[in-house]
């Protein structure tokens, strides 16, 4: 599949500000893509710009400044082509249910367990059968929507509430994979489905397993589907806050500042 991505994001402040350094996570990741075209543009213009790769694979982009602004714009626009992902069979070890226990001291909420445990009495101990299973019943199960600040809420929130935007059903998703003792990471990115709630186009959110003897793959809770060809991944890591696609700070003088964010993503595949 053909993407043709432009992501804007507008920063201004109601008094000039010094901007310190920035962190941009808006290169896409390697691996399942051919990269035909990357532009990355920053106003006010860098001081000083260095790429580097994380420990997760990530491109990571770090941008510093000099003087004062009142705005601060990142451009980012990407043509690539995604690669069509190896099939997933079945037959892989089976999960441990036998070896499940109460969260106890663990950071797991007893009532996201005991969603965990209700979804073990639905299906067979295979692993893609079961995680397929958790990403169908948060599709048809809970209420999606948009919401465009704040982070995540927690998992046992979301469950709670029976509803969320793609990066509380990814926590969800995610917390109730570690009760079953599968490795999991929080990936940031976009997607070809146009359908959102509020008809706009948004950064996206899904959750990777680690499965033995196949590696790292997707489950978009979303929209109901494994990840494939039409998802393009900008970041993994292990939760929503070290996947920001803009990170940084800024110093001033005086006792408040104002500041607000605009923002677009727009979207093209063939």
């Amino acid at each position: 599949m053909l993407f043709q991505i432009r992501h804007e994001s507008l920063y201004r402040y109601d008094v000039p500000v010094a901007l310190g350094e920035h962190v941009l996570r808006l290169t896409p990741r390697a691996g399942g893509i051919r990269l035909l075209s990357h532009r990355l543009a920053v106003e006010p213009q860098p001081s000083g710009w260095s790429q580097e790769l994380d420990g997760l694979g990530n491109c990571v982009t770090r941008v510093s400044f000099q003087g004062t602004t009142q705005s601060l714009r990142v451009e980012s626009e990407i043509e690539l082509e995604t690669l069509q992902a190896p099939a997933l069979g079945f037959g892989l070890p089976p999960l441990p249910w036998s070896q499940l226990s109460a969260p106890g001291g663990s950071a797991v909420a007893a009532s996201v367990f005991g969603f965990a445990r209700s979804l073990t009495h639905e299906v067979g101990p295979d692993p893609v059968t079961v995680l397929d299973q958790l990403t169908r019943t948060l599709f048809t199960s809970f209420d999606r929507q948009v919401r465009p600040i704040g982070a995540a809420r927690s998992a046992a929130e979301t469950l709670a509430l029976r509803q969320g935007a793609c990066r509380d059903l990814t926590v969800l998703f995610l917390e109730v994979c570690a009760c079953w003792g599968i490795p999991g990471r929080f990936v940031s990115g976009y997607q070809a489905q146009a359908d959102t709630p509020d008809g706009q186009r948004h950064l996206h959110a899904w959750a990777e397993v680690s499965l033995p003897g196949v590696g790292w793959r997707g489950w978009d809770a979303t929209h109901g589907l494994r990840v494939g060809e039409g998802h393009v991944a900008l970041c993994a890591a292990p939760t929503q806050a070290d996947t920001m696609p803009i990170e940084g700070g800024f110093f001033f003088q005086g006792a408040v500042v104002n500041s607000t964010l605009d923002h677009s993503v727009r979207i093209s595949t063939r």
